[in-house]
């Protein structure tokens, strides 16, 4: 709709001055209210701009924390201020607004124009990759909706779609004390436990890439000891198109509980061992906790090979 374009180019001009002149917080209602008088008069799109500036103020520590996390080889205070707004702005709408009023795709696209339209030659293209970044790690929401002005064109057949192979592990180990069970899990940006994976290159089998991707991300020289299974889901890349991601999960044995440490990655904070029996209790994705509740339960009854 032309006047949500024009309430998010309100927002942004809004968010600009207060970071700006480095105010606080409270004094963004008093600059948001003179814009829309001085730009806006006479908007009505039934309180949106002042949804979306609430929004993103409520939300700012957490907000910038995933900007620090999505653009690691940019200092957070280096980042452009329109740069800095528009995925401020966006990241609200992607991760906290409500997604039946904004698709996932649409708070991505929407911030792209604003980049482009306020910032500089190469702000689109720094804030596709930001919210590219995040939309991955959340799990792509929305990714098989197909845009309206999409539908008449015929799709690629499935299978001719490219593929794009990771590996991922649920490593675990032995507690020397008591022999107990514990897992290894990483914690993403966003507040989910989940497994270790990564790309498999051309040149390796998935054992092989996946031995080496928990070796990069965990540290941990892991022995494979079976194969849990396979899942194959579409994706979209922002310049492949429509993919197919396909993961091989296995079982990977640590040898050395200590040596587990979080090596640098864009998308995740943390690194633990949890006992089995803990997992349930953990925030986890949807289709993660089968594949782990699958693993321990492969362990324990000793089948793992």
């Amino acid at each position: 709709m032309a006047n949500r374009h024009l309430s998010r180019s309100l927002v942004i001009q809004t968010l600009f001055e207060w970071d700006f002149n480095s105010l606080p917080p409270a004094a963004i209602r008093v600059i948001f209210e003179r814009n829309q008088r001085e730009f806006a008069p006479g908007l009505d799109d039934g309180g949106f701009s002042q949804r979306l500036v609430d929004g993103v103020m409520n939300h700012q520590p957490e907000i910038d924390k995933i900007i620090v996390k999505a653009a690691p080889e940019w200092p957070f205070e280096k980042i452009a201020i329109t740069d800095r707004n528009v995925l401020r702005l966006g990241l609200y709408e992607l991760l906290f607004a409500d997604r039946r009023e904004v698709p996932a795709r649409v708070a991505i696209n929407e911030a792209i124009e604003l980049a482009k339209t306020f910032g500089g030659e190469s702000s689109g293209k720094f804030v596709n990759g930001v919210l590219g970044t995040v939309y991955k790690e959340i799990g792509e929401p929305g990714k098989d909706e197909v845009p309206i002005k999409k539908r008449r064109i015929k799709e690629a057949r499935y299978e001719d779609l490219p593929v794009e192979t990771l590996g991922g592990a649920v490593v675990y180990a032995r507690r020397p004390a008591d022999g107990a069970l514990v897992v290894a899990l990483v914690h993403d940006i966003f507040g989910y436990w989940t497994l270790s994976k990564g790309h498999i290159e051309p040149s390796e089998d998935s054992k092989t890439g996946t031995v080496r991707e928990i070796k990069e991300e965990l540290s941990l020289d892991i022995k494979i000891k079976g194969e849990i299974g396979v899942n194959e889901y579409l994706a979209s890349d922002p310049e492949k198109g429509r993919i197919r991601k396909q993961v091989t999960y296995f079982l990977g044995q640590a040898p050395d509980l200590n040596q587990l440490r979080l090596n640098q990655n864009q998308g995740l904070d943390d690194a633990r061992w949890f006992p089995a029996e803990a997992i349930l209790d953990l925030k986890m994705y949807d289709d993660i906790l089968p594949i782990v509740t699958k693993a321990i339960k492969l362990i324990s009854s000793g089948r793992q090979t």
